[in-house]
């Protein structure tokens, strides 16, 4: 392995890191620095849209305020560069808590889940970003 390809290892896991951040603060403009403009967001595996990092923004914004305590950990990247392109494979967990009011009226509202987020990226003038994202989402549970 060279330099640059561990240069590039640690920009990817960073991204990694850098999307779990934007999506538990509801930050959704850091998306911008995983994705690119053009990006395809596919979450229908957990019942969300397919649409791009604009759109996908907006929808997370709307449908997450419901969970306004969430928590993403991402496990060991597999990364595969081919051709100038990067493909990642990470397994992730999450938990997403309820509101007050969604607590107070006794719903079901605890959401713990998993499965692996897979990345296309490729190298820009800002550095790595993701052209597509397919989450699978392999198990989801309600408490």
């Amino acid at each position: 392995m060279d330099t640059q390809e561990i240069a590039d290892r640690l920009e990817i896991t960073g991204l990694l890191a850098r999307y779990t951040y934007a999506i538990d603060s509801g930050q959704w403009d850091l998306l911008d620095e995983v994705f690119c403009q053009d990006a395809v967001i596919d979450y229908s595996s957990s019942g969300g849209i397919t649409g791009t990092r604009d759109e996908v923004k907006a929808w997370l914004a709307e449908v997450l305020v419901h969970w306004p305590a969430r928590l993403h950990l991402i496990g060991a990247a597999r990364i595969d560069f081919h051709d100038g392109e990067a493909r990642v494979s990470a397994p992730f967990t999450d938990t997403l808590a309820p509101t007050r009011e969604m607590v107070a009226a006794r719903t079901e509202g605890f959401l713990h889940g998993g499965g692996y987020y897979h990345h296309r990226m490729r190298r820009t003038p800002d550095g790595w970003r993701s052209t597509e994202l397919v989450e699978e989402q392999t198990w989801r549970t309600v408490c």
